[in-house]
């Protein structure tokens, strides 16, 4: 089955919040999904020449799961390439629970530029992640140019364009805190990427934190990539399985469907949502792309692949009109996409 994927968690306590029992089991998911995701790079799944610097994976994990976050990243990355296309880089992208994602990196090696990239988490996991960036000079040159300096706590990390910060996103003071010091514009077209986060942060929590943003932000979109279909069979052997690991899904409610992934945006302000499930993500994928991957390694038999992809999805929502015809079912030029991104 796969690991409770996540891209790190979503909060920390501090002084001003109780402590959550689950949250060290959230922060837990960072490592299994990292570790992933770097067996399936060095199966040759896709390109990251930065996933390295952070995780020293040796195990090898089921073809299931190395497809499944094939999937999971192109998917992700379909919807960031077009947001980039829109916007011509005249943009921000906040990672909210953003773990050990190499997304910043690769996208240095890419004619993409952003004007600001935030990556939010715990701040054990952030603690991590800063210390890998101090100790490699590869990944310092990528944050600082010749004019610019990195400023270095032990949980936060400033460059010229780039903002890594540990906070609690159950507590929005602190959220809004946090992006001023990372000099956020609320005016510009943001986009919000989350891998698993919100399904861990209690209901009204969650909902606190999609008002506040549809709030502040003019003009943005939030591509979620998280668990649906969670009130059948399998999806009751998955929450078992997170259960076992101390991790409770405290947001499943808006788990149990397509429609309730897209309500959850709408019902807190947001202007529309589309969701798909990932065999409707993987469908979307170039043949090409999808038959080199499925020649790297053999599966027994397809239906546990089926039932992991009908039990994950990716929601996009918007607010404003601006972004409300991002459809990645519809891609002309899906190969063309990928290579740019240098995820090939």
């Amino acid at each position: 089955m796969e690991p409770p994927s996540a891209g790190g968690g979503v909060a920390h306590n501090n002084s001003t919040h109780k402590f959550h029992p689950c949250d060290e089991a959230v922060i837990a998911t960072n490592d299994d999904a990292s570790d992933c995701k770097r067996g399936a790079v060095r199966l040759g799944y896709w390109k990251d020449d930065y996933i390295g610097y952070f995780v020293r994976n040796q195990e090898r994990k089921a073809p299931e799961i190395n497809r499944g976050y094939f999937a999971r990243v192109k998917g992700v990355e379909m919807c960031v390439e077009k947001f980039l296309k829109k916007t011509a880089g005249n943009c921000q992208i906040i990672n909210l629970g953003c773990g050990f994602d190499t997304l910043y990196f690769r996208l240095r090696d890419t004619a993409h530029q952003v004007k600001n990239f935030i990556e939010l988490d715990f701040p054990t996991v952030t603690a991590r992640k800063c210390y890998a960036i101090k100790r490699s000079k590869a990944l310092l040159a990528k944050i600082h140019d010749e004019d610019g300096e990195v400023r270095l706590s032990p949980t936060d990390l400033h460059g010229p364009n780039y903002h890594l910060m540990g906070v609690d996103l159950r507590n929005l003071d602190e959220v809004d805190n946090k992006l001023q010091q990372a000099e956020v514009d609320y005016t510009l077209p943001t986009i919000f990427l989350a891998e698993c986060v919100l399904v861990y942060i209690e209901a009204q929590n969650c909902r606190n934190l999609l008002k506040w943003i549809a709030q502040k932000f003019q003009a943005a979109v939030f591509v979620n990539y998280e668990q649906v279909n969670m009130n059948d069979r399998f999806g009751d052997v998955m929450l078992n399985n997170l259960r076992s690991r101390g991790c409770s899904l405290a947001g499943v409610e808006s788990c149990l469907s397509l429609e309730t992934q897209t309500n959850r945006f709408k019902d807190c302000g947001w202007s529309g949502a589309r969701a798909w499930d990932m065999v409707q993500v993987y469908d979307s994928i170039s043949t090409s792309e999808r038959q080199r991957i499925e020649r790297l390694e053999m599966l027994d038999e397809g239906e546990l692949l089926l039932q992991l992809f009908q039990h994950y999805c990716l929601v996009v929502a918007w607010l404003g009109v601006a972004f409300q015809d991002l459809d990645i079912t519809c891609v002309q030029d899906v190969e063309e996409l990928m290579s740019s991104l240098n995820i090939d």
